[in-house]
């Protein structure tokens, strides 16, 4: 149900230069979303009456992302007074003029930050009739973040930025996590006064609070005791941390379902994939994307699946695949290679070092070893030799394949497509089919194999095959 008293503000105007990235930092991705994109599921999930997203470098790829995700939310361009207070002051003068309940404020640089904190949050906020609440948490080296500064009582007073701390200000570790709840009518008011008047020169969100705390108003911070989820993202390094953090809760959620992982510390899975119990997932296995995987598959060692769907049953072994689907009880790999469009049928085959693209492979059939099948569809229970290449691409169009069902192909073939392969048809091995087969006919090339007696020992006089040779047929001397 909508909570008609709760307005979330996404700040998401930040430049991000630390990531030094033509990609603007909330875009770069972890889990296989955006770093904003996990900030606005979450508010998606809180479930406000309003949403507003702050913006201003790269807005329009910013916006395009936004739209996609919470399409609901409202799109403010900050201008050019800097800070997290102005920010917050634009956002509020977009909400509706009558809105009397609570305004969240996240920031969209913090992904791992769960709804259900936030909701803990908010129902302290209330039950304290506070002005405002915000999180604090407790870190080893506060170096750079603003420091709550408590009360001989305990009692939040005010927050101090870094770089306006004085010493004893920056022996305190207890840091303000930048998450806060306001009661809006109190927040409109102290946002006319905030000022520029400080040591870089913005209008700071963190000012509201001493001037709350000056007029009386009760305001409150509540540590939170696990700071990981707090912790944002400026650069590289964090980044990949905060990656890290967040596959291992992906990884350990789907232990807890049911789903055996043999190597958690190298198994990679997307926040989006979905996997049945009783999948077995070996070590090096990177599950990507919107992967979907079935009851009783079993998946690696090394492989990497993105927006793939793997049947109940499936095993799945040192494969790339793309795009494709695997049916139930299907075998794919070692070392195969499934682009886009690749459709193997339940009970198929795609073996060792086989690539395929395009191609809807049917119920039972197989391709071993040594082949590439392209722009391909392939009937029920055949059989494609090794070293079989569908030559798809005359270097102008790429043309379509069809092999019926029951076919059995001899090895190294090459299929020139177009061309079709009728039911039960078979072909000699090494041969180049240019022509259609009709069903149950046998295609072979004709060309007589011609015996040269004598050539190395007379061509290659001296060498080891010519004296091998020359020991092999005494009575030719």
């Amino acid at each position: 149900m909508t909570d008609n008293n709760l307005a979330i503000i996404v700040l998401a105007a930040g430049q991000g230069t630390r990531m030094k990235s033509a990609t603007p930092k909330l875009l770069h991705k972890l889990g296989g979303v955006t770093i904003v994109s996990h900030v606005l599921a979450t508010a998606r999930e809180l479930q406000a009456a309003h949403v507003v997203s702050v913006v201003r470098h790269e807005r329009d790829r910013l916006v395009e992302v936004i739209e996609v995700d919470l399409p609901q939310s409202l799109i403010v361009d900050q201008d050019d007074i800097p800070g997290t207070g102005r920010a917050v002051e634009q956002a509020v003068a977009a909400l509706p003029a009558d809105f009397a309940g609570d305004v969240l404020v996240v920031n969209g640089d913090v992904p791992l930050l769960d709804a259900d904190t936030l909701s803990a949050l908010i129902e302290r906020h209330r039950a304290a009739n506070a002005a405002a609440t915000l999180l604090s948490t407790i870190l080893d080296d506060a170096s750079g973040y603003g420091r709550i500064i408590r009360s001989a009582d305990g009692h939040l007073d005010r927050i101090v930025e870094h770089k306006d701390a004085t010493a004893a200000e920056l022996a305190v570790n207890e840091i303000n996590a930048g998450i806060y709840v306001f009661s809006a009518p109190q927040l409109r008011e102290e946002l006319t006064k905030l000022t520029t008047n400080n040591a870089q020169g913005e209008k700071y969100i963190t000012d509201v609070i001493g001037l709350l705390r000056a007029s009386g108003s009760t305001v409150a911070a509540v540590e939170l005791p696990e700071s990981w989820k707090v912790e944002g993202i400026n650069d590289r390094a964090q980044l990949s941390r905060a990656a890290g953090l967040l596959n291992g809760l992906i990884v350990r959620g789907w232990q807890l379902a049911g789903v055996t992982i043999i190597d958690p510390a190298t198994t990679w899975i997307d926040i989006q994939v979905k996997i049945e119990p009783d999948v077995e997932i070996k070590q090096g296995t990177q599950l990507l994307g919107a992967t979907l995987i079935e009851s009783g598959a079993v998946i690696g060692p090394d492989t990497t699946l993105l927006d793939t769907e793997v049947g109940a049953g499936a095993e799945v072994k040192r494969t790339d695949a793309t795009l494709s689907v695997i049916g139930a009880n299907a075998s794919v790999g070692p070392f195969s290679y499934l682009r886009p469009g690749t459709y193997l049928g339940d009970d198929g085959k795609i073996g060792t070092f086989v690539e395929t693209k395009n191609a809807k492979i049917g119920n039972g059939s197989k391709v071993p070893h040594l082949s590439y099948v392209g722009d391909a569809t392939i009937g029920e229970k055949s059989n494609i030799g090794a070293g079989t290449i569908f030559a798809n691409y005359d270097g102008v169009t790429k043309s379509h394949s069809t092999i019926g069902s029951h076919v059995r192909t001899g090895s190294h073939n090459t299929f020139v497509a177009p061309i079709t392969i009728g039911d039960g048809a078979y072909s000699g091995a090494g041969a180049v089919i240019r022509k259609d087969v009709p069903a149950g006919a046998l295609a072979i090339n004709v060309a007589p194999q011609r015996n040269m007696d004598g050539w190395v020992v007379a061509n290659r006089a001296g060498t080891a095959a010519a004296e091998a040779a020359d020991k092999a047929t005494p009575d030719a001397k």
